[in-house]
């Protein structure tokens, strides 16, 4: 284990307290996510959860070691968007037996599935250790691993489901403490956004499991009929299969918490008996872009990709470490206004951390114990990148200051590549200001002349001595 000065504490949003990470076994510790469902591509939203516990992640790795730490983050790839698309497609096929529903799938997601992953790599995210389907966990496998079917069938004879006008429904009055996540009793559950009433149902907070698929519809046989499960069984299916039925993280954005991470909980517990699902429950706080909901309508909807490869967010693309550091300036648990303010901010940091990573010596040296102790509490990583912005102060050529800050880029996501100025970029903003100088609109003049300053590059004002005309020259500072 490493030689952290402290223990890992993590806010745990079942108790609503910071408690004392205490893994189930220190040689295997296990942590599952809720993935995105690849309708569509991934959007800037998706990426939150996926760098927040990527860094967690890496910690625990550090901490425990690289081969001691089990990170599932599914794909959902059951949804009825998608099921439509592979019938729409591919309806003759299936039809015929040439090709399986899941095979169907599989080539309709193909691409925002790929997109995904090659997205995810750019903002510096680890590949989990398992990266599991939904479409995968249905049926009964050959390997005996938890599937969905085998555990909503556990449900039924242990009392807590019951077969309903086609449907198969969780009975949440059979499960006295329903609600511990959301701190919602039964009582409280009334008829709303996410929570359907219809008449079949025992209770109006009841959930579906399984339901049925029409003749038109896609579908997978089971004891109830042919149909397809509900969104919260599949979760419960597949960290089961990879990491038992308590393991000791479970983490997703804050939007989960209700329905979907309690129905888990719920399903979990009284399928197999246990008294925990996990011991440890995580959620990262909303984003808003430029203070406004995310939202198609209002045309602030951005996918990663779009921000990686296309100029539509601020005018300019952005680097995928820029967008990592922009979402892990912000404390996990808090709201972030996702801003081209706040992206030009990161930029700018993340030049000035370079510019002292580049003095270090060939091999970087170690993650200061400083560092790690400020993500082992509840992954504070304003605190750790206030010792990064100290070791770029502190970095000559070749010191130690130098080669820590290189060993903290790189565990941290970031690529220590060398910080070359962007020449053309330098340029195209010199000629802006000439502009403005020419136009006496001093104050774009002279935030031009500011944000090149941030950024380490230091303009300097002077006449050609042959024409006389200004010129402006530039040089780096460090």
């Amino acid at each position: 284990m490493s030689d952290a000065s402290q223990g890992l504490r993590l806010y745990n949003t079942l108790t609503r307290t910071k408690e004392d990470f205490v893994p189930i076994d220190p040689l295997n510790v296990r942590m599952y996510v809720c993935g995105p469902t690849i309708y569509d591509f991934a959007h800037i939203g998706n990426a939150r959860p996926v760098i927040v516990f990527d860094v967690l992640f890496r910690l625990l790795r550090h901490l425990y070691g690289q081969t001691h730490v089990t990170y599932v983050r599914n794909i959902t790839d059951v949804d009825d968007k998608i099921n439509a698309r592979a019938l729409r497609d591919f309806g003759g096929e299936i039809a015929s037996g040439t090709l399986s529903l899941n095979e169907a799938i599989r080539r309709v997601t193909e691409k925002t599935a790929g997109q995904f992953h090659s997205d995810v790599a750019v903002l510096g995210c680890l590949a989990p250790t398992v990266e599991p389907r939904a479409t995968e966990f249905v049926e009964p496998r050959a390997d005996g691993k938890v599937d969905m079917i085998t555990l909503i069938q556990s449900l039924i004879e242990r009392g807590h489901a019951y077969v309903a006008a086609g449907e198969v429904l969780f009975d949440t009055a059979s499960m006295p403490d329903y609600g511990q996540l959301s701190k919602r009793n039964l009582d409280e559950q009334q008829a709303g956004a996410r929570v359907a009433v219809d008449a079949h149902k025992k209770n109006p907070g009841d959930f579906v499991l399984w339901k049925l698929s029409s003749p038109e519809e896609p579908g997978w046989n089971s004891p109830w009929g042919r149909g397809r499960p509900g969104w919260h069984i599949e979760c419960s299916a597949m960290s089961a299969a990879y990491l038992g039925e308590v393991f000791d993280i479970h983490g997703g954005g804050l939007d989960l918490i209700f329905p979907h991470h309690e129905n888990e909980i719920a399903q979990s517990r009284c399928a197999h008996g246990t008294e925990m699902m996990a011991n440890i429950w995580m959620h990262n706080g909303f984003l808003q872009v430029e203070g406004q909901k995310m939202s198609k309508s209002l045309g602030n909807f951005y996918s990663i990709n779009e921000l990686l490869e296309t100029e539509t967010f601020g005018g300019r693309k952005w680097p995928g470490e820029v967008l990592r550091l922009a979402m892990l300036m912000t404390h996990y648990r808090e709201p972030i206004d996702f801003s081209v303010r706040k992206l030009e901010e990161a930029e700018n940091t993340l030049r000035k951390w370079k510019r002292g990573a580049d003095l270090a010596p060939t091999a970087a040296g170690q993650v200061p114990v400083e560092i790690i102790d400020a993500l082992s509490d509840d992954l504070a990583t304003y605190a750790a990148f206030q010792v990064l912005t100290q070791l770029a102060g502190e970095a000559v050529d070749g010191n130690d200051a130098a080669a820590s800050l290189k060993a903290s880029l790189l565990f941290l996501g970031f690529d220590v590549a060398s910080a070359k100025v962007d020449e053309g970029h330098v340029g195209k903003a010199i000629a802006k200001r000439l502009a403005f100088i020419a136009a006496k609109n001093w104050a774009e003049a002279d935030r031009i002349r500011d944000d090149l300053l941030a950024q380490g590059i230091q303009l300097k004002d002077g006449k050609d001595p042959v024409t006389g005309e200004r010129i402006t020259t530039w040089e780096v500072k460090r």
